[in-house]
Order: structure tokens, then sequence, then C-alpha cells
């Protein structure tokens, strides 16, 4: 079991400092150092952890991903990862996933002809873009509704993706407008989700920390909603 911790200016001190507490669930899944640095560039106290109670006790937890969508739900169940998500989704507590981290929180997966199933956070399935060219690498605009809190003041900028497959459909609703799920749109291809902030539980699609300082205006943005 390993853990680091990070912030902006040295070790961390814990909440005695007024920042808020990141948890970034630690399963085996790489690019995590780079996440923890961006975070702690946002402003948050940063520990990168698979313990549950680290876990479930910070203000917030990151859930990274990069490879196959089997691969990495593999891993989280391994360290009891969707138990943790899940747990802290039905508390109310603030979770958001980056990459293949968004597209486990779908219902399924399908790569290469393998159906796996996800977390089911939110219906829909994971599947390979229908684009001339894959993967979809580099710099690309989003379409952000109107009321994002992750998008804030970032609406135009450009975000850094790396990814083949992803969510080109999107039907969960709310029951009203208070609880209606915003979801923020790009296009290679075809349009996919490439951002969803539904409730605690946000994800991104595209890489933030790979996102120069829009995507550490969207790490404080999402660290401001908790």
């Amino acid at each position: 079991m390993t853990a680091e911790s990070a912030t902006g200016a040295g070790p961390s001190t814990g909440s005695g400092t007024g920042r808020k507490r990141v948890a970034v669930l630690d399963y085996g899944s790489g690019n995590v150092h780079s996440v923890v640095k961006a975070l702690a560039r946002a402003g948050a106290d940063v520990e990168l952890t698979r313990d549950p109670a680290a876990v479930m006790n910070a203000d917030g937890l990151l859930v990274p991903g990069v490879g196959a969508f089997d691969a990495v739900i593999s891993q989280l169940r391994e360290v009891r990862g969707d138990e943790l998500i899940d747990r802290r989704l039905a508390g109310g507590r603030a979770v958001l996933g980056i990459c293949v981290g968004e597209q486990v929180m779908f219902e399924r997966g399908v790569e290469r002809g393998v159906e796996t199933d996800g977390l089911g956070q939110w219906p829909g399935t994971v599947r390979e873009l229908r684009a001339p060219v894959l993967p979809h690498m580099g710099w690309n605009t989003v379409d952000a509704p109107e009321g994002s809190r992750l998008f804030a003041g970032i609406e135009h900028e450009r975000f850094y993706f790396v990814h083949s497959y992803a969510a080109t459909e999107w039907t969960l609703e709310g029951r009203g407008e208070a609880t209606k799920p915003l979801v923020t749109w790009a296009e290679h291809g075809e349009r996919f989700v490439a951002a969803a902030e539904n409730g605690p539980l946000t994800a991104t699609q595209f890489h933030p920390e790979k996102s120069g300082e829009a995507g550490i205006q969207l790490l404080r943005n999402w660290i401001a909603t908790f």
C-alpha cells in the first residue's frame, strides 16, 4: 500500500492549512504523479493512496485512468476501488474521474470485441470513436453547457486528449433543473462526452494535468465545489 503527500509549497500539513484534502486513488494506473502535482498546484493537499480510510475521509477523490477499459476495471476491483467510489457517491462525497477514469463510470466498455461491465454510475457504453485518425491525440476545444461550474472562466480554452474510445451518447436525465446533469461535448470524427457534472460525480475524458493553466484552473473549479 503506497501513499505520498504533496502541496504546492512543501509537505502536507493536513486540514489545519485550510486547503481541501484530495486523495488520488492508487490502484496501479499510470501517470498518477503528474496528477498529484497538478492538484497541488491547484491548491489541494494531496495524498496518493489506496487506504480505505484515507479515501473515504478525503474531501475529494480523484480516479485516474490510463490504458484499456477492462484492465482499469480489474485493477480498481482488486483494491475495492469500485466499492469506495460507490460509498463516497452514496454519501454525496466528491469524485472526479479522468480519461479511462471517466469511461469506467459508464455501464460497459467495448474494446476490440471484448465487452466489460463498468461501474454503472451512468448508463451507456464506451466504444471506439468513428474517426479517420485514432487515437485522438492533442489539443481540442469543448462545448460546455451554460451553468457549468467545472468550466467556469475556461469555457473557450483547449484541453489535451489522448484516447481512441469514448461515450458518444448521454441518456441520464435529472428530476429537475437542480439535478440535471451538465454534459460537455467535444468532436473527433463524431461527438463524444468530454466531461460530465452529475451531483458529486464529475469526470473528464481529457487530461487536466496535461492541459496547462486551463487544466489547473479546471481542477481549482472542481475543488471549489466541495
